[in-house]
């Protein structure tokens, strides 16, 4: 396999970032169910899904979990709020566990994941319960649009077209700049799509090909131009959890994978008072990670990226450093980040396959990338790979979130 030579560089000043060396947190053990339209009628039966069955997976009793964090972004998707009580209803053990809600729109999950991490990190406990979820198809379409525009700046920014509004938006805006690359988005939903045959996990599992994807038809209409409806991500349903424990609890389990690196800078919200083109708070937390991990790109042997959008994936090629601004279609145009390229992109097929439960998400990217270093990703699997990139972002790459992990165990 080739090998990219690219270097980070240091962010201009330490306050910009929050950055955590994370070697005394590590995931022991995880849960993950198929994403979709699901039976299960709300968000407390999907997380008593996977909770309990990731405390097995660790190998860990309820009566040891020493804190429980719950990502459910809700804002409307079902009546019934306050999710960090709902998880100990599944096992009567888990009904005195501290147990907190966490919610950072799209990014909601991995808000969940570096939460526990403080918690164990601080000394607080020694074990964690990580629980994602979203019940979303309950809602008409035109609700869920709805819904979602709450994690865009309402004030400018809400429309008829909803979140997609938002991103055709930026797309417009990066054609204008950078010219029409409604062929590379293409590229990269056909990508996703052909990974996504091998994930068991995955909303969608058909290759539908470059062609279909690159054509407006009745089967994929403009959903807000240039984007069509290959270039979304899709409305589901579903939940995955994680088990963290400290370093010491993590050598005694089966499995250990550790986080070189983690990093989290948030942007401003409003488009308007930054470049859309330009994933900036994305590029800063990459380079916080880079820096931290003390690697390179040219270290990594997969990433998992957000691709809500496809044109989100193509700015994020720019944003992790891979090329320069406005020569993302590179990336495609070349098969950098196919399975067998420079750089695997979404080996898991991403978002755009695989389902965007939005509380889910971040907690479901990082389960994607555990299998993979522990060698059990199935159909999915990168041969050795033994670092893993994922970047999670809330909003318009308001909130993000940078995690470079590696197997200890």
């Amino acid at each position: 396999m080739d090998r990219l030579q690219l270097f980070s560089t240091r962010p201009k000043a330490a306050q910009e970032v929050e950055i955590k060396m994370s070697s005394k947190s590590m995931v022991v053990g995880w849960s993950h169910i198929p994403f979709g339209k699901l039976p299960d009628p709300d968000t407390e039966a999907l997380m008593s899904r996977v909770s309990l069955d990731a405390l097995r997976h660790a190998g860990v009793a309820s009566r040891d979990v020493d804190g429980i964090y719950v990502g459910v972004m809700n804002n409307g998707f079902t009546k019934q709020d306050f999710q960090g009580g709902l998880v100990a209803l599944a096992d009567a053990e888990l009904a005195y566990t501290p147990a907190t809600r966490v919610e950072n729109a799209c990014a909601t999950g991995s808000a969940a994941l570096h939460a526990a991490m403080d918690f164990i990190e601080s000394g607080r406990g020694r074990i964690a319960l990580v629980v994602g979820a979203e019940k979303m198809t309950s809602l008409p379409t035109r609700e869920i649009g709805d819904v979602l525009l709450g994690a865009s700046y309402r004030k400018e920014e809400a429309g008829p077209a909803g979140f997609v509004g938002v991103f055709g938006a930026i797309a417009r805006q990066y054609f204008s700049r950078y010219g029409d690359k409604s062929e590379e988005l293409a590229m990269i939903a056909a990508k996703n799509h052909r990974n996504g045959v091998a994930n068991p996990y995955a909303q969608v599992r058909k290759d539908l090909g470059f062609e279909f994807c690159n054509t407006v038809s009745e089967s994929n209409p403009y959903a807000a131009e240039p984007l069509r409806r290959t270039d979304c991500s899709l409305i589901s349903d579903g939940a995955a959890a994680m088990v963290l424990a400290d370093a010491d609890t993590a050598r005694t389990m089966s499995r250990a994978i550790a986080f070189r690196a983690r990093a989290h800078i948030n942007d401003i919200m409003p488009l308007s008072r930054r470049d859309p083109t330009a994933f900036a708070g994305a590029a800063k937390a990459w380079n916080a990670a880079k820096e931290t991990a003390r690697i390179t790109l040219d270290d990594l042997d997969l990433v998992e990226t957000h691709d809500c959008f496809t044109v989100a994936e193509l700015i994020e090629y720019e944003a992790m450093g891979l090329v320069p601004p406005g020569e993302g279609y590179r990336v495609v145009r070349e098969g950098w980040a196919q399975k067998d390229g420079k750089l695997p992109i979404n080996p898991s097929g991403g978002l755009k396959a695989k389902g965007h439960p939005i509380g889910a998400t971040g907690v479901s990217m990082h389960v994607m990338a555990c299998l993979q270093l522990m060698g059990e990703a199935g159909d999915m699997q990168i041969p050795d790979a033994r670092l893993a990139g994922v970047f999670n972002m809330g909003g318009a790459a308001v909130a993000n979130y940078v995690s470079i992990l590696e197997r200890a165990k």
